[in-house]
């Protein structure tokens, strides 16, 4: 009879049960792992004889069949190696263990037979919580990210000879020497701070309310003028993540293994700025086994895209969907994987080839200046919701300023704004923040009187925008009148969010023959 052996996979950002069944046969000495394995899955053939000898234990002069169901799903990684190894000792009757269904087994086996960190580990376990998995074995390296969930008994072990003591009752627990800390310790101080800015205090206000409704922004200005150094610390004013936000923000980077053995919970906001020269793949995921890109490792966060327009075409227009639906599906042969992707876009270009337009410095033509700035396709521009354009500031005349705001007073300003958006949508589920407002929801809250229709009905004739970009203008209204803490859109939240489409207005001044 087949022994069976729990261990879990990963599909997308979701764990999913592997009944691993573990028989032997008359035949020539060996290993065949079957149920769509991966190069990294029947590898394992190799590591568990070494690492049984290395442990003591002689390998079945038989022929060993390893089954991973379910057997039409697509299995990758070297983290079955355990689950593979006590199966077949157990097959053998060369351990006894009582009640081994009780135990799903995670973990990667060196040559040596010590147990080596596995990524996506938060995923899985918390998959075994929801099947009400009693217990679950991982390499001590995985113990801080595994402690994350608390309805499940985890042990963490640094060789397979411990974990094969605890199954005899012959420990309780390995000794962890310290090997890793509480939640909360190894977390790092934010070091950036908008104190650091000195003028800017048009573009601060812009970005408080880009953060305040979760709105896109880009930022148009000459080298030099503090467009990086003023996205770098948008997180720092954005709200803390709730323990459900940062525990997906977790996940995602679990899977992808960015997640360091030392650190737990992922608390502050994601900030990813990928360079220009990144490919389809890297932004927006994909791969032979399709793991998460920046798109997503920035879920609940910021992604930062410096020198906009140096990104191809192609690869900008495939924001589209993660900008719009706040996920991405990534389809495989034998799977579709779809990944979170709910970020705050931020980015930044240059005004001309040269960078420096308006100014004296610039001999840029009209003509040059328009085909250089449709790199950006007009899609991706009406998702944008602010365009703010950037000027230098005098460096000794700000030297010794006093600092316009500080992190911490921005911030407070944006949770407070964020607060009343989180009321007015308790009973939405997908709804947080304005930038998420659906068009039946755009009437019931963005309603204005008959001259403010007005003056965004000339404005809207005058640049040509789309019903998209008007639906985005009003989103911006609502999150400007919740920093007014007003109830009701006034003349002047138009009139300030029209004054956000500064590179509208430097479009439509350009003389084109």
């Amino acid at each position: 009879m087949a022994t069976m052996v729990r261990s879990y996979a990963i599909q997308g950002i979701d764990g999913f049960a592997v009944d691993i069944e573990v028989t032997t046969l008359e035949g020539q000495p060996m290993i065949s792992i079957i149920g769509l394995p991966d190069q990294s899955v029947k590898e394992a053939a190799e590591r568990i004889q070494a690492a049984l000898n290395e442990s003591g234990y002689d390998f079945p002069k038989k022929r060993v069949i390893i089954s991973l169901a379910p057997g039409d799903k697509k299995k990758s990684g070297s983290h079955f190696d355990l689950a593979m190894a006590i199966g077949l000792l157990y097959q053998t009757d060369s351990i006894a263990v009582k009640n081994l269904d009780q135990y799903a087994f995670i973990g990667e086996l060196s040559l040596n037979g010590e147990l080596r960190a596995c990524r996506g580990i938060l995923p899985m376990i918390i998959q075994a919580g929801q099947e009400k998995v009693k217990h679950i074995i991982v390499p001590v390296s995985n113990m801080q990210e595994a402690k994350l969930v608390q309805n499940v008994k985890v042990h963490g072990f640094e060789n397979m000879v411990q974990v094969i003591k605890f199954l005899e009752g012959k420990i309780t627990e390995a000794t962890q020497d310290g090997r890793y800390k509480k939640e909360g310790e190894t977390q790092e101080d934010k070091i950036l701070d908008f104190s650091d800015v000195r003028g800017h205090r048009e573009l601060i206000e812009a970005v408080v309310l880009a953060a305040a409704g979760g709105h896109n922004m880009l930022m148009i200005g000459e080298p030099g003028c503090g467009k990086t150094m003023i996205a770098q610390r948008i997180p720092t004013i954005l709200p803390e993540m709730t323990e459900k936000e940062a525990l997906e923000v977790t996940k995602i980077y679990s899977i992808s293994g960015l997640l360091s053995n030392e650190k737990s919970l992922v608390k502050n906001r994601p900030f990813r700025s990928p360079h220009h020269n990144a490919s389809l793949n890297a932004l927006i995921g994909g791969g032979v086994n399709a793991l998460p890109g920046e798109v997503s490792l920035a879920h609940n966060g910021v992604l930062f895209l410096d020198e906009l327009t140096e990104f191809s075409r192609r690869t900008l227009d495939a924001l589209r969907q993660p900008l719009e639906d706040k996920k991405v599906s990534i389809s495989r042969v034998n799977s579709t994987n779809t990944f979170p992707s709910n970020f705050m876009f931020v980015t930044a270009m240059n005004p001309c080839p040269c960078g420096y337009y308006p100014g004296k410095k610039c001999r840029c033509t009209d003509y040059e200046i328009i085909k250089y700035r449709g790199k950006i396709s007009g899609p991706i521009m009406d998702r944008i919701d602010i365009q703010k354009e950037v000027h230098p500031v005098d460096y000794f005349q700000l030297e010794n300023a006093e600092p316009a705001f500080s992190s911490a007073q921005l911030r407070k300003r944006v949770e407070e704004a964020r607060r009343i958006q989180q009321d007015r949508y308790a009973e939405y589920d997908a709804i947080s923040c304005n930038a998420q407002m659906t068009t039946s929801m755009i009437q019931q809250y963005c309603s204005m009187d008959r001259e403010t229709t007005e003056i965004l009905k000339e404005n809207c004739e005058k640049y040509g925008y789309s019903a998209r970009v008007i639906h985005k203008l009003l989103r911006l209204a609502r999150t400007s009148a919740d920093l007014r803490g007003a109830e009701n859109l006034s003349k002047e939240d138009i009139i300030g969010v029209l004054e956000c489409r500064d590179l509208d207005k430097s479009n439509s001044k350009m003389v084109v023959i």
